[in-house]
């Protein structure tokens, strides 16, 4: 009975889970669809979103290798589409320094850490290890994606304007976050709590 309970609470926290992050990865839709009407990326940056790729892109390989983590893989794909989407619109509205900037940045932690990161844990670890190797990595750039939104801070501060930290993106990452913790919990699995 009690191993039922268990199962019940960890798919009903993981779909959660899924729509929470569903919300999350959507909750800019507002500010791009502003970006796309003012034809300008006006003060906005692209940080917040290239970490969320990243990070989407690190669970995705998470998930990849600690096998049977469908829930996991469903909502980190259509992260990385969301992302993405949000990355090309911004690069298409934003001044030329800014689509410099958010290429490198893109080129940095899609490409070249990413790359690094698959091929060291790939030719230097092996099995449990490399699935410890690459949560901890997962971790901590999911922590940035919840400190990134917050680089933006000083901005509404001196501003005194949330235009450019949008409250739905903070409320439902703080969402995301607890009912991530509780399917980690309940799972047993440290890295996604």
């Amino acid at each position: 009975m009690a191993f039922l309970i268990a199962a019940h609470m960890v798919f009903t926290f993981g779909i959660l889970g899924n729509i929470a992050s569903f919300f999350v990865y959507m909750s800019p839709v507002p500010t791009f669809y502003k970006i796309y009407k003012r034809k300008s990326s006006e003060g906005f940056q692209s940080i917040p979103y290239s970490v969320a790729l990243f990070s989407a892109m690190l669970y995705l390989y998470y998930a990849y290798l600690k096998k049977n983590m469908i829930l996991l893989i469903t909502i980190n794909s259509f992260g990385c589409i969301m992302e993405l989407c949000f990355l090309i619109i911004f690069t298409v509205y934003a001044n030329y320094e800014s689509k410099i900037y958010t290429t490198k940045i893109l080129f940095l932690f899609n490409t070249v850490a990413m790359g690094l990161i698959v091929g060291c844990t790939y030719s230097l670890s092996e099995g449990h290890k490399r699935v410890t190797i690459v949560g901890w990595i997962s971790s901590v750039f999911s922590l940035c994606v919840f400190v990134a939104p917050l680089g933006i801070a000083r901005r509404v501060i001196k501003t005194k304007n949330v235009e450019y930290m949008p409250v739905p993106l903070s409320l439902f990452l703080t969402l995301s976050g607890v009912v991530w913790f509780f399917y980690g919990l309940f799972i047993k699995d440290f890295f996604i709590a």
